[in-house]
């Protein structure tokens, strides 16, 4: 959450001239899947301003040493960051080429509202009545329509990236199991969970997009043994399984994810504290942490935040492999 909210060794070393070779649409998801188990890639997003989306990650390296293996920006719903969104897609190009795996999310403005929008109960943070919501998943509806519109203006950055070959880790419609924003918290076949499914063949089908490697996410709420049903889109719509952890590791959280996963990469989709290098040797499965901008900061001291980056299994950009 954010804002108010607050929400294997010598095997990868054998395994990186094999994925340098293999220029695959999901490479990076290869990766991931080749590392699944013995190494963990160190995260960091990147949230407001679009203008600067590499401010976190360049605190990062000034902390460390060490750039993160991942780069995560947002499109974001206000009119400034709208606006600047071309300036975060060509820092997604830069990253790309840096080695990093390239992480985008999307807060969106409810299609039942205007956009631009803010964090509040007129935006991100508004509740749409059931009536809505039943035109937001019915095809022809006006706010079924203005969601394919929303979903085309972000479309146009993922074609751009595709054209230039940068494959994206993509999370929208993130944190399902989230009652506070407008797409979460609607449990079922017909709730969050048809809305991912509809993004998703939207973007892929009609929009034509295969540089995506969709992430589903929920949050660790105490319902999270439930809820993995409740929200849970189809195998054949998720590549990777994220958990947003904001209320502390557990192996009870661990063990759900790696259900939830049913075999294929999860990680630590976004997160306030850092899992320590310990939890990391205990918790293997966790292909990526991704901390959440000013968090990183705010709930970890630098000593801490220096332990887990030169911890043996933490992947850092100097070690990934290049695209």
């Amino acid at each position: 959450m954010h804002r108010a909210l607050l929400p294997r060794t010598v095997l990868l070393a054998l395994t990186w001239p094999i994925l340098v070779a293999c220029h695959t649409p999901h490479q990076p998801l290869n990766y991931l899947r080749s590392i699944h188990g013995s190494a963990t890639v160190a995260g960091q997003h990147n949230r407001e301003p679009n203008s600067d989306p590499t401010l976190w990650t360049e605190q990062i390296y000034e902390t460390t040493n060490h750039y993160p293996g991942l780069w995560g920006g947002d499109f974001l719903y206000e009119a400034e960051e709208i606006a600047n969104r071309p300036i975060m897609i060509e820092e997604a190009k830069k990253q790309w080429n840096r080695g990093a795996i390239v992480h985008l999310m999307w807060h969106a403005c409810s299609p039942a509202l205007a956009e631009p929008c803010g964090w509040d109960s007129n935006g991100v943070l508004s509740q749409m009545s059931d009536a809505q919501w039943q035109d937001l998943i019915t095809d022809g509806t006006a706010i079924n329509t203005t969601w394919k519109q929303r979903m085309d203006e972000v479309a146009v950055y993922l074609q751009d990236l595709q054209s230039r070959g940068v494959v994206v880790l993509f999370r929208p419609i993130h944190e399902m199991n989230q009652k506070a924003f407008w797409w979460g918290g609607r449990p079922g076949p017909n709730g969050t969970a048809r809305l991912f499914q509809i993004t998703h063949d939207y973007f892929k089908n009609t929009k034509g997009l295969n540089n995506v490697v969709w992430e589903w996410d929920l949050q660790d709420f105490d319902s999270l043994s439930s809820d993995l049903d409740a929200y849970n889109p189809g195998s054949t719509y998720f590549d990777i399984f994220a958990l947003d952890i904001y209320a502390g590791y557990s192996q009870d959280k661990y063990d759900l994810a790696l259900t939830a996963a049913a075999g294929k990469p999860m990680a630590i989709g976004e997160c306030d504290v850092l899992p320590t290098p310990e939890e990391l040797d205990t918790e293997p499965d966790w292909i990526y942490f991704m901390p959440w901008a000013e968090m990183v900061y705010q709930y970890n001291s630098v000593a801490e935040i220096r332990d887990v980056y030169s911890a043996s299994r933490v992947i850092t950009l100097d070690k990934m492999p290049g695209w």
